[in-house]
């Protein structure tokens, strides 16, 4: 049962993988209708929890918030699954384009399919908004909340303002203890909760964080610049660019880096691939070792933390402060997807009347119709292909 299970993860995060263009609040989305609303893996209440846990922790939420719910799902191997069904399709798309295989961004056709699937990303996060307002900002405090999150990223983007607001949601809610009394304190944690981290894995962190760099050797140093970035990023993809750039600036030049990042935006799941990009880059004479051990090396940290921290963070959550602050979190991450349904879901999917005029019929077909999003995929994709 359970290798059906891991089976199962892999399949539905491959799929993910493939079709998750536009960055993190769009996978957030994705997770949230696929594993949430459609598969019933996981409840709203524990999605919130694994999603407030992921936006706490350095590394890539996104794929953190993968590999949570595939550990959710089917332990070690469903969250190994989860990573690799979701990063599969991009490490091939950028080990393809840094090998010099990846020549088809002048191709029309290709051009007005990656269109049209950004067009679904926007239908998908203006979905995953509506639905998280109204399970995570029911009162007029959570409201607030949400509301001031998004109009400060409208106003002034980036990661500072992210974490500000976070913080603040936070502290905001632990004060007035939001939340506190919604659930009993023992409700739906499991009996086997440990009130503990997993000591050993942040043990392990710690070791590759600071043994790494002391190996010497060029493949040694490859891994210990990518897995000190992935130990210090907070806020995703983007963010990881200048803290590549000052590890391994002196190796690649700026147009390498640029190259990467613009590719690493053009291909679904992850942007932390980019190191897929830069590592085979590093490594011309093997590519195949250079982007592999990269990527690993960049998403090793957030993983081993969540691994680590999963264990206690529900026994946690029952502390009434550290519960409203998980509910000040996840008000101000529906204002963290409000703020980027418009910057830059929105401005990079609509460029003219029509685009607006598919988005508004692809909503309707997945709100009101309940067309599955593959059906509402092909069909964006060849209605951008007729109208290109």
């Amino acid at each position: 049962m359970r290798e059906k299970s891991v089976g199962q993860v892999f399949i539905q995060f491959l799929w993910l993988g493939c079709i998750s263009f536009g960055g993190p609040a769009v996978h957030i989305g994705y997770f949230q209708r696929t594993f949430v609303q459609r598969l019933g893996w996981l409840t709203q209440a524990e999605f919130a929890r694994l999603l407030a846990l992921c936006q706490l922790l350095p590394g890539p939420a996104s794929s953190q918030l993968g590999f949570a719910i595939g550990r959710h799902r089917a332990g070690l191997g469903g969250a190994l699954s989860a990573f690799l069904g979701f990063t599969l399709p991009s490490f091939l798309l950028l080990l393809a384009a840094a090998i010099g295989i990846g020549q088809l961004g002048s191709n029309l056709w290709l051009d007005a399919a990656l269109h049209g699937l950004k067009l679904l990303a926007l239908i998908v996060v203006a979905d995953a908004v509506l639905t998280m307002s109204r399970q995570f900002c029911a009162t007029g405090m959570t409201q607030g909340i949400m509301v001031v999150t998004a109009a400060a990223l409208w106003w002034q983007p980036g990661l500072l303002t992210q974490l500000l607001m976070l913080a603040g949601a936070a502290l905001i809610c632990a004060r007035s203890q939001l939340g506190a009394g919604s659930r009993p304190a023992s409700a739906e944690l499991p009996s086997a909760a440990s009130s503990q981290p997993h000591w050993p894995t942040l043990l392990l962190f710690g070791i590759l964080f600071i043994g790494l760099p002391l190996l010497g050797s060029p493949l040694g140093q490859l891994a210990a610049d990518f897995y000190r970035a992935g130990s210090l990023v907070f806020g995703g993809g983007h963010v990881v660019l200048p803290l590549l750039q000052e590890s391994v600036g002196h190796t690649l030049n700026e147009q390498q880096f640029l190259t990467g990042y613009s590719l690493a935006q053009l291909v679904p799941g992850p942007m932390f691939t980019l190191a897929t990009y830069l590592g085979a880059q590093l490594q011309p004479e093997m590519p195949m070792i250079g982007a592999l051990l990269a990527t690993l090396a960049l998403f090793a940290p957030g993983f081993l933390l969540l691994w680590a921290v999963g264990p206690c963070w529900q026994q946690w959550l029952a502390r009434p402060r550290l519960a409203g602050a998980v509910t000040g979190i996840n008000a101000a991450v529906v204002g963290l997807l409000l703020a980027a349904l418009y910057q830059p879901v929105w401005q990079s999917a609509v460029l003219a009347p029509t685009d607006l005029a598919l988005a508004a019929i692809g909503f309707y077909l997945l709100r009101v119709v309940k067309l599955p999003i593959p059906a509402i995929a092909a069909l964006l994709v060849m209605a951008v292909i007729l109208l290109a």
